[in-house]
């Protein structure tokens, strides 16, 4: 099988699609066919070594497909069923072996590529609004990078849920997809000083949420938009790291709060994962979520995803597709 080994830390360049041998699933795991899978920000994380991973292995998190094979112990899945995981390194191959209890059924309504971009992206965007501030009819909430994947998605959750959408971008093309996705107001940041527009918008307010997947270049904006006790929910940092800051900053502003909040937190009991995956594949076959696939490249082109995904050239989500 194929398969993007990283056998140095480095940038997009050490990405290489090689042939390795077919993994055998052993007891408790799952041998799946892959489809798809999902590229995300921490994928850049394990390339580089910011989030270690022992030297070689092959990259990726986050995929849908069918299962092959199963080890012994695992009674809840059969061979041919369709199945998508977050958390099952490995997934850049056309085959990966995963943990039975990182999988989850894909209901018949949803394709197997819906399913690999919803996975990661998805539930994330569904514990920060359901779960980390759990959005009230008429929050106001400022969704930084409202065009990209994840933006996309907390746009429409929190409209769901009776919400008005603040979103910053940099382009016209992406200020219209986030109205598009029902962004009430947008911020070209790269005009606009964001949080002296979010008071503007706000009669001088500002919001009540902060999702920040950014980091070090939105993080005072972020901070500087938020209301009394607002919460800022710094879910990433595709900028770079936040530098250390001093807390009494946050009593400044108004005894606000700060969160960094993690996937693997918020589904870190089977239920809850079952929880997540099936409100999130419920919306995508109501039609009241859509997956806005911004990109499929080939395991080959693993360094150009990585390349267009850093470089910000990008909306919606990206795919390794394995045919």
């Amino acid at each position: 099988m194929r398969a993007v080994v990283v056998r140095s830390h480095g940038g997009p360049e050490v990405l290489v699609a090689e042939e390795l041998d077919r993994p055998e699933p052993g007891p408790g795991t799952v041998l799946v066919d892959v489809a798809a899978a999902g590229v995300n920000y921490i994928d850049t994380y394990h390339r580089t070594g910011a989030y270690p991973i022992p030297l070689p292995f092959t990259l990726g998190l986050e995929g849908a497909g069918t299962v092959a094979a199963l080890g012994e112990g695992v009674t809840e899945f059969a061979v041919g069923d369709k199945v998508a995981w977050a958390s099952a390194i490995g997934s850049y191959a056309q085959q990966v072996v995963a943990p039975a209890s990182a999988l989850v059924p894909v209901p018949s309504t949803v394709d197997l590529e819906t399913a690999a971009g919803a996975m990661l992206q998805g539930m994330t965007a569904h514990y920060l609004t359901a779960s980390t501030h759990p959005v009230a009819v008429g929050e106001v909430a400022l969704v930084h990078a409202a065009a990209g994947g994840m933006g996309l998605l907390l746009t429409q959750l929190i409209k769901a849920r009776g919400g008005r959408v603040i979103g910053t971008v940099s382009t016209e093309e992406k200020e219209k997809l986030a109205r598009e996705a029902g962004a009430d107001e947008v911020i070209r940041y790269t005009e606009q000083d964001v949080a002296e527009r979010v008071r503007a918008l706000t009669d001088g307010v500002g919001v009540h949420v902060v999702y920040d997947g950014v980091g070090k270049d939105t993080f005072d904006a972020s901070l500087s938009s938020l209301r009394p006790r607002g919460l800022l929910a710094l879910y990433g940092a595709a900028s770079g790291a936040v530098p250390a800051f001093d807390p009494q900053r946050l009593n400044a502003g108004g005894s606000l709060f700060i969160t960094r909040p993690s996937l693997g937190h918020y589904t870190a009991t089977r239920e809850e994962l079952l929880w997540r995956a099936g409100e999130v594949f419920e919306a995508i076959s109501a039609g009241s979520l859509n997956i806005a696939i911004g990109g499929r490249y080939t395991l080959a082109d693993a360094r150009k995803a990585h390349e267009d995904l850093q470089g910000r050239k990008t909306t919606g989500k990206l795919l390794l597709t394995t045919n």
